[in-house]
């Protein structure tokens, strides 16, 4: 048990904590439990700026953003009740080849139109990524985890040169990554989060884009094999034209 919630599974582990299904037992319902790191919720005040920025995301109500319950606590943890989603993460879609017109439009439109909202809200994502887009068997998108990267954000730090693998192909790279202090998924990362220049709504929109780009192609545009060479990709290397890539992509997609 957590709080009143009955714990059912463990769905995922993630570098902001462990994911779970539980059923909430005085409403009855399923839900999906993110229980905290300790470090997540660590430090003076830093457990209040959460809890403000749970709320702020909770005020969303978009049938393409999933849905925050609260954040509450357990004895000496502390987790974030939220809607649970069931189907495949975008990642799990995405083929070798990229998708078809028709699927990656029924797609695109509803991950934009997610962001969009969110941007007017005044929340950045900070983490988008394939793995934080769910599609429901209805063809259903659902964006995960608005916000919640924001405020775990500790001040940046020098990061390293590399040494660090990360994967620059078409496999899943599912975690958040803390290396140096850089809080991110790195091949979705924009140029100003890769060097600490800021980060605000522009970002999400880069990260949109080279999500847009995998699930045309079936290719991520910046490669690496390191964190070091990943980062260089990102903030020095050309990008691949789509349609080199794939023929039969209308030069507008492009």
């Amino acid at each position: 048990m957590l709080a009143h919630y009955r714990v059912i599974d463990r769905l995922a582990v993630g570098g902001m904590g462990e994911i779970y299904t539980a059923r909430d037992t005085r409403l009855g319902r399923r839900v999906a439990l993110k229980v905290l790191t300790s470090e997540d919720v660590a430090g003076a005040g830093r457990l209040q700026r959460f809890q403000a920025e749970a709320r702020a995301v909770a005020a969303m109500t978009h049938p393409n953003i999933v849905t925050i319950h609260g954040v509450e606590p357990d004895h000496d943890r502390h987790f974030i009740a939220m809607e649970l989603v069931e189907g495949r993460t975008l990642t799990e879609m995405i083929p070798p080849g990229g998708m078809p017109l028709r699927e990656f439009f029924r797609v695109a439109e509803q991950l934009t139109e997610a962001v969009a909202i969110a941007h007017q809200s005044g929340i950045t994502h900070r983490d988008l990524k394939p793995d934080n887009v769910m599609v429901s068997s209805s063809g259903q998108v659902k964006v995960l985890d608005f916000g919640l990267a924001k405020l775990i954000d500790e001040p940046a730090r020098t990061a390293p040169e590399g040494g660090t693998p990360v994967d620059g192909g078409r496999a899943p790279s599912a975690r958040l990554t803390k290396e140096g202090g850089l809080l991110g998924t790195v091949p979705y990362m924009s140029p100003e989060h890769v060097t600490r220049r800021g980060i605000d709504h522009r970002s999400d929109i880069f990260s949109r884009g080279i999500i847009l780009y995998e699930m045309r192609t079936g290719e991520r545009p910046f490669r690496g094999t390191t964190l070091g060479t990943a980062m260089s990709s990102i903030t020095h290397d050309p990008v691949e034209p789509v349609r080199r890539l794939r023929k039969g992509i209308p030069r507008s997609i492009e």
